[in-house]
């Protein structure tokens, strides 16, 4: 089971089951029994194509259609990245029902509440296995890897607002939402939600698969209009003038938004150009950003070859190269282990710093604390919003993977 689900997103769901059986000299009933537990969770859903689903019910469907001919062995590779830590809890009570029926299971991850369910880890560099043990060994041996010294931000807060993030003063709303719906016939994925963001703040937008999170985030950054409410990014109106919106932030998605046949330098070169920077400016400040990621010797590198982690923190620094208002990040760090995850958020807090507000999704509840303040979206709606602090006392929980565990397990929106 690949990490990208291994699914045909035309064909529903059970057309994607009889396919696998097919494929591998079986039938959906021959199989049923092994895959009942798993697969009666999404069986109303049947006659819906695959690409319909939530993520937590691709999930669910690629792991029946691995598992339809009763395998002995199961290959997962990184099967959870990206997927909320609801989703990823109730696969991993799954995989416990597996294993109860002896079926062996190896799998990757680059999540460490994962690593700590395995009964034997085997840590991988470069090509090398440094190690094989227990997890709490092979975290303690490797501390300094999958637990890297915390990154330190410089300010909370800018003085001052660069030219060309938009008008008003440090501290100032930079974003604001007012009773914003987006329905889709009867269905709000998003519901009468309201808030406003700060300049130079880093603002978390949390939500389970399916909360509405990426509808709302596709209506700030002019991609979709609202049904109905009112809302403004960088003083601009996100009904009216979403073209001048669109010149005045950063986005980044889970896809890194770079050519990847194309060098490093060609990316800055054409993204500098699409933001409308001039020639000079854009060879200068290339400089400078290739000199502060340490990729001067990999200017000419194709990014289809660059590493991931590398390829991240290209997107980054790509994405805010014309220094806009507000940067979108749409779970950026996805896939990517540890301690190249906090270099990736020093470069959000020197973001912040110099006035760029951060406006970051993400199913990494350790980096949720990394937050000035968070926002969790449940069924359309924002449930809570506060720093981390205040929400773990609100809800009188010890930290923010418990947070967003209890609220969003008070969804009721059906999860396909």
């Amino acid at each position: 089971m690949p990490g990208r689900f291994s699914l045909y997103q035309d064909l529903t769901v059970r057309e994607n089951l009889e396919f696998f059986a097919t494929l591998f000299g079986t039938t959906i009933d021959e199989g049923y029994d092994s895959i009942k537990a798993i697969y009666s969770q999404i069986e109303r859903f049947e006659d819906r194509k695959a690409g319909a689903l939530s993520d937590g019910m691709k999930q669910k469907l690629a792991l029946s259609c691995a598992l339809v001919h009763q395998p002995s062995v199961l290959f997962l590779d990184e099967p959870t990245t990206g997927v909320d830590p609801v989703s990823r809890k109730e696969l991993w009570e799954m995989l416990g029902m597996l294993k109860e029926r002896d079926i062996t299971i190896v799998a990757s991850t680059p999540y460490l509440d994962e690593v700590r369910r395995c009964e034997r880890v085997a840590f991988l560099s470069e090509g090398k296995l440094m190690g094989i043990d227990t997890p709490d060994i092979i975290l303690d041996r490797f501390k300094n890897i999958f637990n890297p010294k915390a990154s330190s931000r410089p300010s909370p807060m800018p003085l001052q607002v660069k030219e060309g993030q938009g008008g008003g003063s440090a501290g100032e709303a930079v974003i604001r939402v007012s009773h914003l719906i987006k329905a889709f016939g009867s269905f709000h994925a998003v519901d009468d939600i309201s808030f406003e963001v700060k300049r130079g703040e880093i603002f978390g937008f949390l939500g389970a698969n399916g909360a509405g999170k990426t509808t709302a985030m596709h209506m700030l950054t002019g991609l979709n209009q609202p049904t109905s409410g009112t809302g403004s990014v960088c003083g601009f109106d996100i009904c009216t003038e979403h073209e001048q919106i669109k010149c005045h932030i950063g986005y980044m998605s889970q896809r890194f938004s770079l050519y990847e046949d194309l060098t490093v330098a060609e990316n800055i070169r054409l993204f500098g150009g699409i933001y409308g920077m001039k020639d000079n400016e854009i060879k200068r400040k290339t400089g400078i950003l290739l000199k502060q990621l340490k990729f001067e010797e990999h200017k000419d590198d194709l990014v289809g070859a660059l590493p991931l982690g590398w390829k991240q923190k290209l997107a980054f620094s790509v994405a805010i190269f014309h220094e806009p208002g507000v940067v979108f990040l749409d779970e950026p760090t996805g896939g990517v282990d540890p301690s190249t995850r906090r270099q990736f958020w020093e470069l959000i807090y020197e973001a912040a710093y110099r006035g760029i507000t951060v406006f970051v999704t993400t199913h990494y509840m350790d980096e949720a604390e990394y937050c000035d303040r968070i926002s969790i979206m449940v069924d359309g709606k924002i449930r809570a919003i506060g720093t981390p602090d205040e929400l773990k006392q609100r809800f009188r929980q010890p930290d923010m993977d418990h947070v967003f565990t209890y609220l969003a397990r008070e969804a009721k929106r059906g999860d396909a």
